[in-house]
């Protein structure tokens, strides 16, 4: 079976700045590939060049099966995508953003409806689903995004840092909707993150970036024994990426968080 995901020597380049520095990976399909690095490592662009939100300077990549750039809109309709920016609409309610989203997927018929009644479903948020998604927690608000990215049932899922702001157990709640959606749909999961031990509890495997760079991949138990053999994925963080950790909400909240870390990178 092919990768669902494959990178071969990456780049973006921004004039002068490498933000993406020929990065060569694969995912196994129905895996959850973790995604580390400090704030500008170039996680968030390598993540927008696998959905083709931007075109590679150099390299390839193919994704489901087809290439980014000569097959586009066949990885479009293939793949599914959570922003660390809101992608839910605060003045409409979950029945109304979930419609949106299932007509922008082309949608149609029986299947329309059933599919907005499982996201519901999967979200947890049937009983609250004609209530303004404004009103919402932030564990709500992300479940939701999940679940519209989830509509059409794609091969792919990308998560740009899928628990940003969330308190411990809303974040646990992502966890295991993310969990359902492998076991239930054989989903491909690629997703950002600086939280290690969201990373050591859903990823089967790592890749550490480092200024556009990747510093090293393998499994987080791989990774841990690698640096020592009480090493945590803290440790490892550091090691390969030179950085240090860093270590919620309403929709206010949670909005204004993904902004600032937006423009972090």
């Amino acid at each position: 079976m092919s990768p669902a995901i494959e990178t071969h020597a990456l780049t973006r380049r921004f004039g002068s700045l490498v933000a993406v520095n020929e990065i060569s990976f694969q995912v196994e399909a129905g895996r959850i590939f973790g995604l580390l690095g400090p704030n500008g490592a170039g996680k968030s662009t390598a993540i927008k060049m696998l959905i083709t939100l931007l075109e590679p300077s150099s390299g390839s990549a193919r994704v489901s099966g087809f290439d980014i750039n000569q097959s586009p809109l066949e990885v479009r309709k293939r793949i599914g995508y959570v922003p660390q920016m809101l992608s839910a609409d605060g003045s409409l309610t979950a029945d109304e953003n979930l419609t949106l989203s299932a007509r922008l997927y082309g949608l149609r018929g029986a299947e329309f409806g059933t599919r907005i009644r499982e996201a519901l479903d999967f979200s947890g948020l049937a009983e609250v689903s004609r209530k303004l998604v404004k009103t919402y927690s932030g564990g709500m608000i992300r479940r939701l995004e999940l679940a519209q990215a989830m509509l059409h049932h794609p091969a792919v899922l990308f998560l740009d840092e899928p628990t940003i702001g969330l308190d411990p157990v809303a974040r646990k709640a992502v966890w295991e909707r993310l969990q359902a959606l492998r076991r239930d749909y054989g989903m491909t999961i690629l997703l950002t993150t600086h939280d290690m031990e969201e990373a050591d509890s859903l990823c089967d495997e790592l890749a550490i970036l480092h200024q556009g760079r990747i510093g090293v991949t393998g499994s987080p138990s791989e990774l841990k024994s690698s640096v020592g053999a009480a090493a945590t994925l803290d440790d490892v963080f550091v090691a390969y990426s030179g950085g240090t950790i860093r270590e919620s909400g309403n929709y206010r909240d949670v909005r204004r968080s993904r902004r600032t870390l937006q423009r972090l990178g």
